[in-house]
Order: structure tokens, then C-alpha cells, then sequence
């Protein structure tokens, strides 16, 4: 498969953001996974009315759907076993309530309000992000 050109690229960027935007100002909430998810499942009943998160999260495959048949079908390849992918969907989970958010939460929506939390929190994600692929492919050889 033959990667995304810069356009398409660009033209998803300005999609979420503009999403994350537009619910920002016509409803007064932060277009977090984590929350709408936490609200969805009533972990959490201070976000957004139920309904809204719910259509929020049954919108995320619905649109990876559509993206997959109307533009192109991405190649997938899981080289991780099952276990492997249980416990790392267990920490990230993990992570995300300890960070009191996901990074579509910090990364999209703090960094554009210039949030300090949402800024530091981001950063961390990045510093781990880049240490965790640095010693799973130079030092592990995964």
C-alpha cells in the first residue's frame, strides 16, 4: 500500500480539529475519548449528557468504516499476541486515568486552549512514546 500523501494527511488533521473545535464552542465540552467513554459507561457522570458521548464514541469505528470503504482499506498487520495486547489496552487504560485524560484530550483539545496540564501531559506522552520504541527496537529488538 502506498503511504498518505501530505493532503490527505492535512485534510484529517483540519477534520479533527474542527470536530474538536466546533464541540468546544457549540456545547461547551472537550472532545476527550477517555471522558466520552467514561460517560458513555457511566464510570464517570460530570461530562457530557449521555447521549452525546455515546454518539461520540459509536461515531469513532463508524467513521474508520467509512474512511475504510469509501477511500482505501489500510493493510493491518498485529504482530503482538493476544496477551500482549490485553495488557498493554490494561496500562494505556491505566495510564489514562492517572493522567486524568487521553491524549485527544490533552494533545487536540488542552495544547490548542494552552492548557499547562494538558501541555506537561503531552510532552510525557511523547518522552515515553519515544523511549518505548527506542528500547523495544535498539536494546529489545522487537
Amino acid at each position: 500500500m502506498e503511504p498518505l500523501s501530505p493532503f490527505v494527511a492535512i485534510a484529517g488533521g483540519l477534520l479533527i480539529g474542527t470536530a474538536a473545535a466546533l464541540l468546544l464552542l457549540l456545547n461547551g465540552r472537550i472532545a476527550g475519548v477517555s471522558g466520552m467513554l467514561a460517560t458513555t459507561t457511566r464510570i464517570d457522570s460530570g461530562g457530557p449528557p449521555w447521549r452525546q458521548a455515546a454518539a461520540f464514541i459509536v461515531g469513532l469505528p463508524l467513521g474508520a468504516v467509512l474512511i475504510a470503504t469509501f477511500v482505501r482499506r489500510p493493510d493491518l498487520v498485529i504482530a503482538a499476541s493476544p496477551v500482549a495486547l490485553v495488557v498493554a489496552g490494561l496500562l494505556v487504560g491505566f495510564g489514562t486515568r492517572l493522567g486524568n485524560g487521553c491524549t485527544s484530550g490533552h494533545g487536540v483539545c488542552g495544547m490548542a486552549r494552552l492548557s499547562p496540564r494538558s501541555i506537561l501531559a503531552t510532552l510525557t506522552f511523547m518522552a515515553t512514546a519515544a523511549l518505548t520504541v527506542f528500547v523495544a527496537r535498539h536494546l529489545v529488538g522487537i
